[in-house]
């Protein structure tokens, strides 16, 4: 991993004189360089030379003994990080010069899914890559001749980063921190800090940053823009390391609000269960009928038990996205559901939840602006012996409703129960051979 946070040494090495290395020549490639990689940290034999560019600095803290290396100075494919008991670096190694790097006598770790080459240290008994020694540097990062270029960072998005090779320098356009990071420092004094950067499309990435770096109490630009960094994901997550402040280019108006929650009077309540031979069997189907995808973020399932006005409890249905002609089923325990049924329910609701009604309470459907899409029930009123009590049984939507209903409305629905009113079917029934969860046909 990059260690960002920074210590003041005593000792002091010399200034180069500017030589360069003219006669080495590169046997080796990255590629074949991670295929030395066997799961754990080892030490390179093989008198092996490397040749790449520099893309990373510490001029201004943010990195901290630290060099990183990429293998083309455009559309760079690989990437790697070298670690080095270097103060300064960047009087050495600037940004774009061309270096070898042998390898003979490193070890090659990898951190996170980070290739570091370096020296070694033990820890609990275990090889990690540690920092090649001050004096050591100049054996294994020797600056070629070639002369210094600029480095053309890949331009892309947060959405195309899994496509991006790691330790690589990109551009990332349109981004810009999110909300809850306005007003704040790029990093807390003396601690590695990661900001959040979105995009115009809501896609997000971190930014991390050293709380020794020069910039880490300036406060974040509040603007949208661009931002040049080294693609750093650990595990997978993404993120990205600036060199400087500089870096940043977020000057224009910040993205418009990104609508991500939708209406849709299409989705509704298609079965309720409560079977007479297993309570814990209960569950709620939801239908959508609409022509176009939808989103659930911001809707959720509410349950209003026997005749409380309060609302007793609750079911997020945000994680969902749903598509012409699906359901949805919402289990009390979904290991009784599968054993019963057959098959895993969308979502495990819980005891006590919206699923697990015994047949006297109210179900609400909410939309994400509050708005009631669809009921079954009278809220207020406790269902038992009424035309809404499906206790021990079923209610089901008929099957020519297309449509949510914020009120409740009998004739949309056959309720079968063991003691409710006129109208409906005291019949009790039996799971699962009276059900008919996620299906509507």
């Amino acid at each position: 991993m990059v260690v960002l946070t920074s210590c003041l040494r005593t000792e002091e090495w010399e200034l180069p004189s500017g030589s360069c290395e003219s006669t080495t020549k590169a046997n080796t490639t990255f590629q074949n360089v991670y295929d030395l990689y066997q799961g754990s940290t080892s030490k390179i034999l093989e008198d092996l030379i490397l040749e790449g560019y520099v893309i990373s600095s510490d001029e201004k803290g943010n990195f901290f003994n630290t060099i990183h290396i990429q293998d083309r100075a455009i559309n760079p494919i690989h990437g790697i990080q070298i670690e080095v008991d270097l103060r300064d670096s960047y009087l050495r190694f600037h940004p774009g010069d061309k270096v070898s790097i042998h390898l003979q006598g490193l070890y090659l770790g990898k951190t996170k899914g980070i290739f570091k080459l370096g020296s070694v240290f033990t820890s609990f008994g275990n090889l990690s890559v540690g920092r090649i020694p001050t004096h050591a540097v100049k054996n294994h990062i020797k600056r070629l001749c070639d002369q210094s270029i600029t480095i053309t960072p890949k331009h892309t998005s947060i959405g195309e980063l899994q496509f991006q090779p790691s330790n690589t320098l990109i551009e990332i356009d349109k981004v810009e921190f999110s909300e809850e990071e306005l007003g704040q420092a790029f990093a807390v004094t003396g601690e590695t800090t990661k900001r959040k950067l979105i995009d115009c499309n809501d896609q997000n990435m971190l930014l991390i940053n050293s709380g020794y770096a020069d910039f880490s109490a300036e406060i974040v630009p509040g603007g949208m823009g661009s931002v040049t960094g080294i693609y750093y994901p650990e595990n997978g997550v993404p993120q990205l390391i600036v060199r400087s402040r500089t870096d940043l280019n977020l000057k224009n108006e910040r993205c418009a609000d990104l609508i991500t929650e939708f209406t849709s009077e299409f989705l509704f309540i298609s079965e309720i269960a409560d079977p007479d031979n297993a309570s814990n069997a209960r569950f709620v189907e939801l239908y959508y009928s609409g022509p176009d995808s939808l989103s659930l973020k911001g809707w959720h399932l509410d349950r209003y038990t026997n005749d409380n006005l309060t609302l007793g409890s609750t079911i997020d249905l945000g994680d969902f996205v749903l598509y012409s002609d699906q359901t949805i089923v919402l289990a009390s325990d979904a290991e009784a559901f599968e054993l019963i049924y057959g098959f895993v329910p969308t979502l495990e609701a819980g005891l006590n939840s919206p699923a697990d009604s015994n047949g006297d309470d109210n179900l609400v459907l909410v939309d994400p602006f509050g708005t009631i899409i669809d009921i079954f029930g009278v809220v207020g009123e406790d269902g038992s012996g009424t035309n809404h009590e499906f206790e021990d049984g079923r209610a089901l939507r008929n099957f020519t409703i297309q449509r949510g209903n914020p009120v409740f409305t009998f004739s949309e629905w056959t309720v079968y129960n063991d003691t409710g009113a006129e109208g409906t079917s005291n019949q009790p029934q039996i799971a699962p051979q009276d059900f008919s969860p996620g299906s509507r046909e």
